[in-house]
C-alpha cells in the first residue's frame, strides 16, 4: 500500500515533468515558443523516470534474495513503482481522452 509521503513522491516528479522545463515547455514550442524541449522528450523522460523506478525496485527484490537488503526497502520500492506507474496510466488516460476529444470536433 502507497504511504502519503511516497505518493507525495510520486506527485513532485510529475509537478518537475509539468514544469517549464517540461509538458508545458513543449506545448510552448508547438505554439511557437521554441524555449522548452519537444513533448516527444518530456515524454521519454516521464517512462524513462518509471522504468527506473521499476528496475531500482527490481534490483532491492533480487537483494533480499540474497540476504543483503532490509524487507522494508523493498516493500518501500515496489510501493514508488506502483505510484509512479499508476501517474503515468493517469497521464496517459487523460492524453487519450484529449485525443478523442480532439477527434470529435467537426470541421
Amino acid at each position: 500500500m502507497a504511504t502519503p509521503g511516497i505518493a507525495a513522491g510520486a506527485y513532485a516528479q510529475m509537478a518537475r515533468i509539468g514544469d517549464s522545463s517540461g509538458i508545458a515547455g513543449a506545448l510552448g514550442k508547438v505554439m511557437g515558443n521554441a524555449d522548452g524541449p519537444s513533448f516527444t522528450a518530456a515524454l521519454k523522460d516521464a517512462i524513462g523516470s518509471v522504468a527506473a523506478t521499476g528496475a531500482k525496485s527490481d534490483t532491492q527484490m533480487q537483494a533480499v534474495a540474497a540476504g543483503k537488503a532490509n524487507v522494508l526497502d523493498v516493500v518501500t520500492a515496489v510501493a514508488e513503482t506502483e505510484v509512479a506507474i499508476d501517474a503515468l496510466v493517469a497521464v496517459r488516460d487523460k492524453v487519450v481522452q484529449a485525443y478523442e476529444e480532439i477527434m470529435r470536433m467537426p470541421i
